[in-house]
Formats: structure tokens, sequence, C-alpha cells
């Protein structure tokens, strides 16, 4: 169906028009100088050293883990309330993913005592995902790694240019990966970063995404080398200029878009406190940050109530979505298992309802009014 309110609309123009044709007419559309442009802005926005631009962010976070050094026999730590690229990777270099819960409907990211619980010494590292662009409690996470001697990879897909006292998200850890999927902050339609603040995490990634070639077309055609050797087993994971065109023109635009984002989110926020029978996460959060999605959570209720109030939503003409099943309970992880009662509560009961920065007062105030009448009937 046609939806009067979407869950999101792409932030696109005519610049990222005429970006993609002043590429196509340069006649270099495979990973070349917009790629290089792309990455320095993402150095220079994120205040990290490195950042490797890729087909995608799952490939971002297959490379994070080899280069982490997860392997067959390791394990690693990872939350279940994630799209399940975030957990696919560990598998990708043949290591065993141990989830882990939530803090609960408030904050809904991994839990530092969790973490703390569940590591053996087969454990090689920490996957943290920042759910809706709002960081987990990286303070903890990173003591608790820094104490067992773990690598940490943020998922940073959510939040782009979000901040947690102080850094950025994706500069904390040991590495990360950002998405560029169409319906995230920054969007090519696929695309992906890799950062890191480690010149040997990068030098390695770099290395990888284009087969393990010392050099690479567009520097040879440039006239930096004539010649390359292939030094490891690497990947086609290169990402090409016409998508990091759009990317550039897509940074450009980023924080305009989140301050906008922001005031949705608070006038989401203010409105839907009338309601005592949802909570909000990370309601009380006071930084800056991407705002990709807008959860909330219902109170004292079961999967089947939810599924029929975005049912009613729907029939409203307002888009929703669920972010997201919990991992663990797909087939292909069931046999890992793990008590995460938290993580299913919310994978049971949560409902995304729409949020860009083109959203109108009187379309949140359509949504919130539908969300409450709903509810409350």
């Amino acid at each position: 169906m046609e939806y009067q309110i979407p869950l999101f609309q792409l932030n696109f123009g005519e610049e990222e028009i005429q970006a993609v044709t002043e590429t196509i007419r340069s006649k270099w559309i495979s990973t070349g100088p917009k790629c290089e442009e792309l990455e320095n802005l993402f150095v220079n926005m994120l205040h990290v050293k490195y950042a490797v631009s890729v087909t995608n962010c799952t490939d971002a976070l297959h490379l994070a883990c080899i280069v982490c050094g997860f392997g067959p026999g390791d394990e690693v730590l990872c939350p279940s309330l994630t799209f399940a690229a975030s957990v696919n990777c560990i598998r990708y270099v043949g290591a065993t993913p141990v989830f882990c819960d939530i803090k609960g409907p408030t904050h809904i990211n991994i839990d530092p005592v969790e973490i703390e619980k569940k590591i053996t010494s087969k454990t090689k590292g920490i996957i943290v995902v920042h759910m809706a662009g709002f960081p987990a409690d990286m303070d903890n996470i990173m003591d608790i790694a820094h104490r067992y001697g773990l690598k940490v990879i943020e998922d940073a897909c959510h939040g782009p240019l979000s901040e947690y006292h102080g850094k950025k998200l994706g500069t904390i850890g040991d590495c990360a990966a950002f998405s560029f999927f169409s319906n995230k902050n920054i969007s090519t339609g696929e695309g992906g970063m890799f950062v890191s603040n480690s010149e040997e995490l990068a030098t390695k990634a770099y290395l990888l995404r284009s087969h393990g070639m010392t050099t690479m077309s567009y520097q040879r055609a440039k006239g930096h080398a004539t010649a390359y050797d292939i030094v490891d087993l690497g990947y086609n994971f290169r990402m090409d200029d016409i998508r990091a065109s759009i990317g550039c023109v897509q940074m450009k635009k980023l924080q305009e878009d989140l301050i906008k984002r922001a005031l949705v989110r608070q006038r989401y926020v203010e409105k839907l406190s009338q309601l005592d029978k949802i909570i909000v996460p990370f309601a009380d959060h006071q930084g800056f940050v991407s705002n990709y999605i807008m959860p909330i959570v219902l109170i004292n209720s079961t999967r089947e109530k939810r599924d029929l109030i975005r049912e009613k939503i729907h029939a409203a003409g307002i888009q929703t979505s669920v972010h997201y099943p919990a991992v663990h309970k797909f087939s292909i992880y069931k046999n890992i298992g793990g008590v995460l009662p938290k993580t299913e509560y919310v994978s049971d009961n949560e409902i995304t309802l729409p949020m860009y920065a083109k959203l109108t007062d009187n379309e949140i105030d359509t949504i919130v009014d539908t969300v409450i009448n709903i509810v409350n009937a």
C-alpha cells in the first residue's frame, strides 16, 4: 500500500544527480578520486585517522573481524537486537558469536554487565551496535575490553556524527563500520566505510578490500606505479566513484539533516509523554545523535498485540517497522541459543515510527495521536 506518511524519505536533490553526472563524464567510475574524497570527509568530520570506503557495511564489518584477528575457536560477544550482519560477520571468519542481553527497554544497547558475565578463555572481542544512533555504554565496555585484552568493533551504521562524551561514535573502539544503505542517514543505495585510529588495522583493511593488491587501478593510472604484487588473500570490497560521489554530497548535508531530526525527535518525545503505555528508548539522552530511527516499546504487551497495533497504524496511512527481530531466534542461530529476556521483550514489542528531517509538526502530531488512540483503545 502507499502510505500517507512513510517510514523514511531520501534526502536527495539535484546535487546528487549532478554529482553522478559529473562522475560519469569524468570517465572514471570505479574506485578513484571520489572514493578518496569521501574517505577524507570521514576522516575530517569524525576526527578519525583512517577511513576505507567499501561496498557495504557488511563488508566493513567482515574486514573489521579479519583485521582484529578473529578466527576459528574464538568467541565474539555481540547483541542479538541488531540486523543480522552484525553477527554474520563473526561467522564469516569462523568465530562463534556469543549473544549478550541489552540493558532494557529504556536503553536498548548491549549491557556491559552481560558482556563481562559471558567472557571466557576463548573470548577475543566485542561487537557493539549503537542502536538508533544512541551510544552504548562505551566507558564501561572499553574498560572491560582493556582488562581482558579484547578488541572492540563498533557497528556505527546508525550513528554517523553521533557523539559520546565528546567523541564521535566509531572512533572509540579499535575500528568501526558505517552503512550507506538506502534508508541510512548517509545514503548511496549501497556502500560502507571502515574507520580506525590504528595504522596497522587500516593498512590491512586497505589491502584486503582489493584482492590483497599492493596498488590499485587508479594509482597505476595516475603513474604512481606500473605493477603490483598480491601479498594477502583479499576480497573485492571496493566502492565505486559513482556511489562515492553521492556519498560526498550526502556528507555535506548531514549536519543540517541531523539538527532537523533532533527537532523531530524532540516533538515526538514531548507528545508521546502523554501515553503511559509505551517507553521511548533513550528518552532522557541529552547528547548529539543521528536519530536514525524513532523506536517505541509497548508496556505489558505481547508480540501479537504489537503486530495488531502496527496493522491499525498502517490502516491509518502511517508506515512503521520493527528494529529488529532478535538474531538469536533465527533458524541459523538457534543452535547457539542464549537467555536474553530483555532482548526478546523489546524485539516482540518495539514499533519504529517514521523519522526523517522533513517530517512536519502536523505529521508528527498525526502519528502520535494515531498511536495514542490505537494503544488506548
